[in-house]
């Protein structure tokens, strides 16, 4: 038996989905899904979305963060996700990279936000070895001062999810529906969001991207390619959906809300 074989068989299994172009409320009921009824650990690397999508963590308000009558007049959708964090707009150019671990399968790392956030800082510091500037910062993947990765989490009994969107590139145009959180991270400075975030495609290779994600998640567990019509083996059983669309109404409310606060 090769030695590789031998470290592979030490290692926890992770499953590892591909997908291209899925939308970004499938994937997301897809990690729902897999976080609360599977028992496996899974990687899921979505390449792209193809819908230009706002995406808000489950606390979110409308109001507060989005410029919500253009959003309404472009008929952008809006989806509340199952993890906290913050608000991000998604599309062709956005990749996606999502963890979902047992907690005894990675036991250097804590139940915990700041334990999370650490070992995957660690794990994309792997991802992005050679590449000048980056660093996690604060809850952020940066390359010097500018964001090009937004992170979420969800933390549950016996596992949890961490999952992130990359700004391989972006529309500035659409960075417009978008306010000013009232809770930005400190090295933000004020800073809009043209001047705050960054292009990954100026610093990687997208394809060498996503191989080295890949390669750096198979140093830590051994990898098992699923199909996505095969994940009904894998999910059993039944579980309250909360990722979800925000309907018209909603965003009616949100906007009427907007008017009387100005």
């Amino acid at each position: 038996m090769s030695l590789s074989r031998v470290k592979d068989l030490r290692l926890p299994l992770m499953n590892l989905v591909r997908l291209k172009g899925t939308p970004i409320l499938e994937q997301l009921h897809l990690e729902e899904r897999l976080l609360r009824t599977s028992s496996d650990n899974w990687c899921i690397v979505n390449d792209g979305t193809n819908v230009p999508t706002i995406v808000m963590g489950m606390s979110g308000k409308p109001s507060q963060l989005l410029e919500v009558r253009p959003v309404m007049e472009d008929r952008i959708p809006v989806i509340k996700r199952f993890t906290g964090g913050g608000t991000v707009i998604v599309d062709k150019s956005t990749l996606f990279v999502s963890l979902i671990c047992n907690k005894d399968d990675v036991p250097n790392v804590q139940p915990y936000p700041r334990s999370v956030m650490a070992w995957s800082g660690s794990l994309y510091g792997e991802v992005f070895k050679g590449v000048n500037g980056f660093q996690l910062r604060e809850n952020d993947y940066v390359f010097g001062d500018r964001k090009f990765g937004g992170n979420a989490q969800s933390i549950i009994k016996n596992r949890w999810i961490h999952h992130t969107s990359f700004l391989w590139d972006y529309d500035v145009r659409n960075m417009a529906y978008l306010k000013l959180p009232s809770r930005v991270p400190q090295y933000r400075l004020e800073r809009d969001h043209t001047e705050f975030v960054c292009r990954m495609k100026d610093y990687i290779e997208r394809s060498d991207f996503v191989e080295r994600t890949v390669k750096a998640v198979g140093n830590q567990f051994s990898l098992k390619q699923v199909n996505l019509e095969d994940i009904n083996s894998y999910a059993k059983g039944g579980y309250l959906k909360t990722t979800r669309l925000l309907t018209m109404e909603e965003l009616e409310e949100a906007m009427a809300g907007t008017i009387q606060n100005a």
